[in-house]
């Protein structure tokens, strides 16, 4: 899938007025993402991905400081996380990092649902990788 098309699809499904706000909604979850999940994780995703939306995974994971191996939070620390780079209110951010999660699923043919649910507890889980609407 191709960089523009991704954006398309996030902003078409997220009801998003712009590219611009599309690619706001990717950074901020799949950089929370990166940081929840173990760097090598993140890492295997970004490679299936166009390399501007990987981008968002590799900058967390590849932290110079110290090896990211999953850092623990709440669902609602995430989709705070999700909601500040966003500069949005929590519903909303879970609103768009489902829409996010949901387009990275299918650029990568399952490979998300497949690699990273396993990595999450259950609620946020199902939160991100459910296909209703609902609010953490």
């Amino acid at each position: 899938m191709r960089y523009d098309t991704f954006l398309g699809q996030v902003q078409a499904r997220a009801r998003l007025s712009d590219p611009g706000a599309a690619e706001t909604a990717t950074r901020a979850s799949l950089e929370t993402l990166a940081e929840r999940v173990p760097a090598t994780v993140a890492e295997k995703l970004a490679a299936q991905l166009p390399r501007e939306v990987g981008e968002h995974l590799r900058r967390v994971a590849q932290a110079p400081d110290e090896p990211n191996t999953g850092t623990r939070m709440s669902t609602q620390e995430f989709f705070d996380r999700v909601a500040r780079r966003a500069s949005t209110d929590r519903p909303k951010a879970v609103h768009e990092a489902r829409c996010v999660i949901e387009v990275v699923d299918e650029a990568t043919g399952g490979t998300c649902s497949a690699k990273i649910r396993p990595t999450l507890d259950e609620e946020l889980a199902r939160m991100l990788f459910s296909g209703s609407s609902g609010h953490a």
